[in-house]
């Protein structure tokens, strides 16, 4: 079920804006546990992870995707737990983070990037609808949340846009975006059986979620411009490889099981 499709999306966003951004606690009741993927953040790493509020979160998991800088230490420094991917791909380091969360099984696992572009402090705003409305997925919307102007590029905007209304025309789920800040039960993700090893990693996980079922929702999310150039969007070999291999993911999945 995807809420965005349901009468009840308008009520439920109401009710997830009743408190302004940031303003909102947790209560503490989930086990959730951060997954942050990075590769060459040094300038930005220990600020989100500062960010990130430890009365809601038990652990920080950072895992350097082979960083040239002082990432690792800093991470360290800052409380996360750092663990090393030397296979380069977004995907291979969230796959290398899930697998060290799941030793413990927490009730969540959340993503977001380590170039402090995302607002850490909305965390809450994502587990709200996992804790009160047994969402499944929680997809942190930078298009209906506030962007500060240039945070996102054309090529981006146009890639999110593409791919968002693929998935609304092959299996009926209405997203927005394919934003890097999310939160997912483990069930849930045990059952996805993630395996992209790279840009494909954040569609797979949409795509999945729509034919599996799950109960989805999209919160708005705040969104600036990121420290240091992006690996994707940032360069023009980096925008085609990953436009090129997140519409591969969509049509690979037509049809297939998961």
């Amino acid at each position: 079920m995807n809420f965005a499709d349901s009468e009840n999306v308008a009520a439920l966003q109401g009710e997830l804006n009743d408190v302004s951004a940031g303003a909102i606690t947790g209560s503490g009741a989930l086990d959730v546990v951060v997954v942050i993927p990075a590769l060459n953040e040094e300038g930005s790493i220990a600020a989100v992870i500062q960010s990130i509020s430890r009365q809601i979160v038990r652990e920080i998991i950072v895992v350097d995707n082979g960083s040239v800088d002082r990432t690792a230490r800093l991470a360290q420094e800052a409380g996360a737990v750092v663990l090393h991917e030397t296979r380069k791909g977004y995907g291979y380091a969230c796959l290398l983070g899930i697998a060290h969360a799941l030793r413990n099984n927490p009730d969540v696992i959340v993503f977001l990037d380590g170039d402090f572009s995302d607002y850490p402090e909305d965390l809450p705003d994502l587990l709200r609808p996992i804790e009160e409305k047994g969402c499944d997925l929680v997809i942190g919307s930078r298009m209906l949340g506030n962007r500060e102007p240039g945070a996102m590029l054309r090529q981006a905007l146009f890639g999110n846009w593409l791919a968002s209304f693929l998935i609304r025309i092959f299996w009926g789920y209405k997203f927005t975006d394919l934003g890097p800040f999310r939160a997912i039960r483990t069930d849930a993700l045990r059952r996805m059986n993630m395996n992209d090893p790279t840009f494909g990693w954040t569609v797979e996980m949409q795509i999945k979620a729509a034919k599996l079922g799950m109960k989805t929702i999209e919160v708005p999310v705040r969104y600036r411009k990121r420290i240091g150039e992006s690996k994707v969007t940032g360069t023009l070999t980096g925008t085609i490889k990953a436009s090129a291999k997140i519409l591969y993911t969509i049509f690979k999945y037509i049809g297939a099981k998961v």
